[in-house]
């Protein structure tokens, strides 16, 4: 299978599929159709019967081998690449058996270590993909994309395999943050589901961050420096002191774990005007409150002193964490958890520090765990691809098909 495996990748992360943040459409760039329309193609000659919307959002639908009737599993991944790094003319490069030494990528300087990245100790012996180093390889999701791909191919081409209604889904703008909202959940119609867009062996993830994005907007008044004495107010200095008010311990260079943070994610402005960018963390509810809470109370404490309340802050709930929809279905987590034990994989169910399509979807009413791939520094030039764990993603998604039949719908 590895050799299967190795020529779809190839032939996917050549496909640009760069989704585009500041687009309104959806998806938010025409190339990704490209990819969509080649596995909708690939989906039907594997004899499946697909849907691929105005939208971007292809399903389809592998029919079940048996005659009770058991829940019926979703399996999704998402089409697009960060819109972070260059993602044009990727040129995949194969290593057979890594040996754990430095490998420099390409005719570039950069070099992908274990001095840098300590997690590839445990791909020695592994054949990888990697980038030339000009590009990110795009892996993410694209490597999820080919272990739902082959395992939908093998499963058809070994009837002897029982398994219930398998849903499949690939869906656009993941990348910048859009994946499931035109995401009709009705029309899936899987009882649950899992996103393959995990990154390192043994990824079982159903906890995630609750996370919401926050612009915080200062006015000032401007005049000349010169005669500036109790008339100025320097927006730019507002929002410093806006800043310097938040807990200094709470960004994500300090936290791990369940720790939540805020995280300033871009800064401009003039005395006239400035803005702060910020998006919020937290995986507990009530400390995710909180924090939005004290963007509030600093707003407050500063416009107190000042007339016409100079500092404005706008905030939008993002997504929420998953575990609340996923938890009260606890076999959900049940059968990977069978699976990975019957393929001797040690599950890693930490929290994401972060969040998937899962995130949102779980609150739409599809209870979306998410499982790793096998790759590794996304969204970058090291970008990596374990063409072995891609393979036991395989597995598992097969797996998960066959034990899904020891339920009742």
């Amino acid at each position: 299978m590895k050799v299967q495996i190795i020529d779809r990748l190839s032939r996917y992360v050549k496909i640009d599929t760069q989704s585009n943040p500041e687009s309104k459409s959806t998806p938010s760039t025409e190339k990704q159709w490209d990819l969509l329309h080649l596995l909708q193609k690939e989906l039907q000659n594997f004899g499946l019967e697909t849907e691929l919307d105005n939208n971007g959002y292809l399903f389809a639908t592998l029919e079940s081998n048996i005659e009770k009737e058991v829940p019926t599993v979703g399996f999704l991944a998402h089409v697009d690449t960060s819109p972070d790094f260059n993602a044009t003319n990727v040129n995949p490069q194969i290593i057979e058996d890594y040996d754990g030494q430095p490998i420099k990528l390409g005719q570039t300087n950069r070099v992908l270590s274990q001095d840098v990245f300590p997690e590839l100790k445990k791909l020695e012996g592994h054949t990888l993909m990697i980038t030339d180093g000009t590009s990110l390889l795009g892996a993410d999701d694209k490597a999820g994309v080919v272990e739902i791909m082959e395992a939908v191919k093998y499963l058809q081409t070994h009837p002897e395999i029982k398994h219930g209604r398998i849903r499949i889904a690939f869906t656009p703008d993941e990348e910048i943050g859009r994946g499931p909202h035109k995401f009709n959940v009705k029309r899936f119609n899987a009882d649950f589901a899992y996103t393959m867009d995990g990154s390192e062996f043994g990824e079982l993830q159903f906890e995630s961050f609750n996370a919401a994005e926050a612009t915080i907007t200062t006015h000032g008044v401007n005049v000349h420096p010169g005669s500036a004495k109790n008339v100025m107010v320097n927006a730019i200095g507002l929002a410093h002191q806006f800043h310097s008010l938040l807990p200094a311990n709470e960004v994500p260079e300090r936290t791990e774990g369940y720790e939540g943070f805020y995280h300033l994610m871009k800064i401009e402005g003039t005395v006239e005007k400035a803005s702060l960018q910020y998006i919020i963390r937290d995986h507990d509810r009530k400390s995710f409150e909180l924090k939005k809470k004290k963007l509030l109370e600093i707003r407050d404490d500063i416009n107190i002193h000042y007339e016409g309340y100079p500092v404005k802050v706008d905030i939008e709930d993002q997504y929420y964490n998953m575990a609340e929809q996923i938890k009260p279905h606890p076999y959900i987590i049940d059968i990977p958890k069978k699976v990975f034990a019957d393929l001797e994989i040690k599950p890693n169910t930490a929290p994401i520090r972060g969040g998937t399509d899962g995130s949102q979807l779980s609150f739409k009413g599809l209870p979306t765990p998410n499982i790793f791939t096998g790759c590794g520094n996304f969204h970058g030039p090291f970008e990596y691809a374990s063409i072995d764990v891609m393979e036991k993603a395989v597995q598992v998604i097969i797996g998960i098909a066959q034990e899904v039949t020891q339920y009742e719908k």
